[in-house]
């Protein structure tokens, strides 16, 4: 069954005129206060639900602490690239130390002094690794020098500022958060003396000025670390950084409009961004401590025979010296590390900020994470250090030295098989064990070093280490003896001599 209207023209085109001029009733009127409420609308379920996904002001926090580093920013700097400052080498930059605490926070720094570390590393990661090698480099071309000072006349503020021999690179001093501080700084090294020098012309390598702030702990020592910041810094030969600032100007005004919307404007100082703490096994000349890109392996005991010919030595150790591509695995996150494993890779590498960002992921989740995926989660710069460091690779030794005890060991478990003359078989219970030790300094410390942990000798009571020369000269065993060993020479003995 179906159902038909019927209605004539008259109807449909008088109804037609009704809704049409129905429509047109409200132009021209104005809109009273009455019309509708801006709450009204902001209190439906949709804004309702945005507005609590947003935190709220009191949950946002500041860092406790602020530096800024008196010198300009490059104009030549990509939007989303991190700051560039440029420097001269040994003149002297500000760096103000400023309290940026919220009222009420930190409550146990008041009226207290905190200590400042400020250090220039580098910021590549290629050269994090070999940074040892790298600054004691520099060290023997400009004995007595340092590489980073502070202008103590210049500076306010500051408490018993300490520049320790063993870290040229370091220096620290304490100060008080109620008054104004400022510290003067001098980066005597510049960047092209860490570029292999091939055609001319090379290109700097760029380096990082990191400041870390530490309260006093428990222990009486100022352990307990607050915070840390740092920037990207070039520094050229005296005047150098104004020429190259003048020369990064000139082009961006050469560029067109939209090109400039590109790059970061220049501004007079430079804030320093928060980045994660230095480790504690920096760089010290002493080679006591090593750099963050080698695991040490642990070696094995070895014990050493009196030598009757000289009162003080300890052992005599016959040394091969033999160059091989045998590879030192670096300290690398494995896929079947666990969330707590990966947590501690993640503090040992320098990406405690990253902790609790990672809080759930294990190895095998981190090593899944491409570079992109880094970059968006921890932005540029600690994006690919995370990723680089994810995806490192073994470093070679500079030098392998294989180290046997000259007299030979008694053991029946070392027993070998011979033939003598008559040609009666013979059992020798004399055999020859080496221990490698691999070198990456090439310095006398780190062998000496080494050699007393195969030697099961106590590296404090090590006098000197002798190598035995021709017609039987003992010579000192020195940094310049240690790289400049020839590959004619096969084996040498040496003597360790102890303290009484």
């Amino acid at each position: 069954m179906a159902w038909v209207l019927k209605m004539d023209d008259a109807t449909i085109e008088s109804g037609l005129v009704h809704d049409f001029d129905a429509s047109l009733s409200g132009i021209g009127q104005e809109l009273g206060a009455g019309a509708y409420s801006m709450s009204d609308v902001l209190a439906l379920p949709i804004f309702k639900q945005e507005d609590s996904s947003l935190p709220p002001e009191s949950e946002t926090k500041n860092p406790p602490f602020q530096y800024v580093l008196c010198a300009a920013t490059s104009p030549a700097v990509k939007l989303h690239d991190e700051t560039l400052t440029y420097l001269n080498q040994g003149q002297s930059y500000e760096v103000r130390m400023l309290d940026n605490r919220n009222p009420g926070e930190l409550p146990e720094l008041n009226n207290k002094m905190v200590k400042s570390t400020v250090r220039v590393v580098f910021h590549d990661r290629r050269l994090q690794y070999t940074e040892h090698q790298q600054l004691e480099g520099w060290k023997w071309n400009r004995p007595g020098d340092r590489l980073l000072d502070i202008d103590i006349p210049m500076s306010v503020g500051i408490v018993e500022p300490k520049t320790h021999p063993s870290q040229l690179n370091a220096a620290e001093f304490l100060w008080d958060l109620n008054k104004r501080t400022s510290v003067f700084v001098q980066v005597h090294c510049i960047s092209t003396e860490f570029t292999p020098r091939k055609h001319g012309g090379e290109k700097g390598v760029p380096f990082r000025i990191q400041i870390d702030t530490f309260s006093l702990g428990d222990s009486g020592e100022y352990t307990e670390h607050l915070h840390s910041a740092s920037c990207q810094i070039k520094v050229f030969k005296p005047k150098g950084a104004d020429r190259k600032q003048k020369t990064d100007r000139e082009k961006m005004e050469k560029r067109t409009a939209q090109e400039k919307e590109k790059y970061q404007p220049s501004y007079d100082t430079t804030i320093l961004s928060e980045c994660s703490p230095w480790p504690d096994n920096a760089y010290v000349s002493t080679n006591q401590a090593a750099t963050p890109s080698f695991a040490s392996t642990p070696l094995s005991t070895y014990t050493t025979s009196s030598v009757p010919d000289r009162s003080h030595s300890k052992g005599c150790v016959l040394i091969s010296d033999v160059d091989k591509p045998w590879c030192v695995s670096l300290q690398q996150l494995s896929p079947a590390a666990s969330i707590q494993d990966a947590q501690k890779w993640l503090l040992k590498n320098r990406f405690s900020s990253y902790t609790r960002l990672f809080s759930h992921f294990s190895g095998s989740d981190l090593l899944k994470l491409t570079r992109d995926d880094l970059v968006q989660i921890c932005g540029p710069a600690d994006g690919i250090r995370l990723f680089n460091a994810l995806k490192s690779r073994s470093v070679r030794p500079r030098l392998t030295v294989y180290v046997c005890q000259e007299s030979p060991r008694e053991s029946p478990l070392l027993e070998r098989h011979s033939t003598n003359e008559n040609g009666e078989h013979s059992v020798s219970s004399s055999l020859h064990v080496y221990h490698a030790l691999y070198l990456e300094e090439l310095t006398a410390a780190e062998l000496i070093r080494k050699m007393a942990c195969v030697c099961s000798l106590p590296l404090g009571k090590i006098n000197n280490v002798y190598r035995q020369g021709p017609t039987g000269i003992h010579i000192l065993l020195s940094d310049q003896v240690t790289k400049n060993k020839t590959h004619t020479e096969y084996y040498c003995v040496c003597f360790i001599e102890m303290h009484k």
